[in-house]
């Protein structure tokens, strides 16, 4: 398993050297007002709609999800009470991990919460490889985390 994700992080890395252009500038056609703009673009937080679809796909219990990888039953009912709650990244991951989700799920998770697994450090890589790989053991994936002397998850 450790070799394989040497190559996958070997084939998926990506190292950015380009300078950023801090002068660019992006123009529309038609000017719209700030409200407008923020009307037309704004997406629905659906972190917990999209949450709670993935726990009723796969028929759980809130409590089998929130067990298996130890996260705290007040911080779950918060997420299921709150629509306007932020979970942290390492949160959704963890929720992920219990769902075992797959890469396009567990990344629409993120991103419906405004996060991503960039390819461009070694923690998002390795946790991305554990979702394609189905790796969806803490431990297993708490020793490749720290076979890179990335953070790891507290459990």
């Amino acid at each position: 398993m450790k070799e394989e994700l040497k190559k996958y992080i070997k084939d998926n890395l990506i190292i950015v050297k380009k300078k950023i252009d801090t002068n660019l500038c992006t123009c529309c056609e038609k000017s719209i007002s700030i409200d407008e703009y923020i009307d037309k673009n704004k997406d629905i937080n659906n972190f917990q709609a999209l949450l709670f679809k993935y726990i009723d796909d796969k028929n759980l219990k809130d409590s089998d999800v929130y067990n298996k990888v130890h996260l705290d039953r007040r911080l779950f009912s918060k997420i299921r009470s709150d629509n306007n709650y932020h979970p942290s990244k390492e949160t959704i991951l963890l929720l992920g991990i219990s769902l075992e989700l797959s890469e396009d799920e567990i990344i629409r998770l993120l991103e419906s919460a405004s996060y991503s697994l960039p390819k461009n450090n070694y923690y998002d890589l390795i946790i991305r490889f554990c979702f394609i790989n189905k790796i969806f053991n803490i431990n297993k994936i708490n020793d490749l985390l720290y076979g890179y002397h990335c953070k790891l998850f507290n459990v």
